[in-house]
């Protein structure tokens, strides 16, 4: 029910500049964050040189299929203030919030990840405004605007010891913050289901809001195969007064890894969706039924690519 498009992957390690010492002939680029901002459209793209270094730069396109990549990396105004050693910074999701965008991404510290926040108004300058979690923690991704006074976001706690991996997680939770910095996890969404495609999952572009409900798409991990974890997309249709509460979930996944694209690479077999962009929405803030839809993802952790929908037919999928 997605469409791929027909020349993916639209980004590829070909596509980074060369700016030296730190990336020349880069390894790869995937998992971004998507926004449109007036015309532009934006990706806050994961980039890993040869030491596997983590940046993240910015591409842009006119119209959301061919994009160019900024000839500098991203830096956030402030990080140098954390005490503690980072490792890498990754994974970005984009929300906006009235005139700002909001980027929540994952922080390897020692032993844990972390979720870290900055902002922008014109994605030239970025602040960042503070780590926001104090346990092990990923997939953060922040609802476009206050419910009850509150910021709103879905998470995922890594309690799951992969074998020969990295912690996971098995359910998506749900938390609140009055000021973006500190929050609480109030109750779990969902969980994975064991033995399916979805045994394992986190959250993927942040949620949309339709008249049906928060439309949101996530991953799904199957580890029950012998050779290798398989990454795929699903979609979840949240209340809109109480985001917690799950309305229904689609049974089937919507993307899963076919193309050579996604099956090979630095980690095989994963498709894994990062970025959304709506196209249409009404007077209200609603994304309309018809709207185009366009979802980025990163393929086998080595390329970014595309694949468009439509509101509808994601309904469709999860109903």
């Amino acid at each position: 029910m997605l469409l791929r498009y027909s020349h993916n992957p639209i980004l590829t390690r070909k596509d980074i500049p060369n700016l030296p010492p730190d990336l020349v002939d880069v390894t790869s680029v995937f998992n971004p964050g998507a926004v449109k901002y007036g015309e532009l459209y934006i990706l806050l793209l994961r980039v890993q040189n040869r030491a596997r270094e983590t940046f993240f730069m910015i591409a842009e396109s006119s119209d959301g299929y061919h994009f160019n990549v900024r000839p500098e990396p991203v830096h956030l105004d402030g990080i140098e203030s954390v005490t503690e050693k980072i490792y890498h910074c990754y994974d970005a999701r984009i929300t906006r919030i009235e005139d700002r965008y909001y980027i929540m991404f994952a922080m390897d510290m020692k032993g844990v990840c972390k979720l870290g926040i900055a902002e922008t108004s014109d994605f030239v300058q970025f602040r960042f405004l503070g780590i926001t979690s104090g346990d092990d923690t990923r997939n953060g991704v922040l609802f476009p605007g206050k419910l009850n006074d509150k910021y709103l976001r879905l998470e995922r706690p890594n309690q799951v010891q992969l074998t020969g991996g990295p912690k996971s997680g098995s359910a998506i939770w749900l938390s609140e913050s009055p000021d973006l910095l500190n929050w609480e996890m109030i109750e779990p969404v969902m969980a994975g289901n064991p033995h399916y495609w979805d045994e394992l999952i986190g959250s993927g572009p942040p949620p949309i809001r339709t008249k049906e409900g928060w439309l949101h798409i996530y991953h799904g991990v199957a580890t029950h195969f012998g050779s290798t974890n398989i990454y795929q997309a699903g979609v979840v249709l949240l209340d809109l007064e109480q985001p917690q509460k799950v309305l229904v979930r689609g049974k089937y996944n919507i993307l899963e890894p076919r193309e050579m694209y996604e099956l090979v690479g630095q980690v095989p077999n994963v498709v894994f969706p990062s970025g959304m962009i709506v196209e249409e929405y009404d007077e209200e803030g609603y994304a309309l039924p018809n709207s185009s839809v366009k979802i980025y993802y990163g393929a086998a952790d080595t390329s970014v690519c595309l694949a468009e929908t439509t509101i509808r037919d994601l309904l469709d999928a999860v109903e």
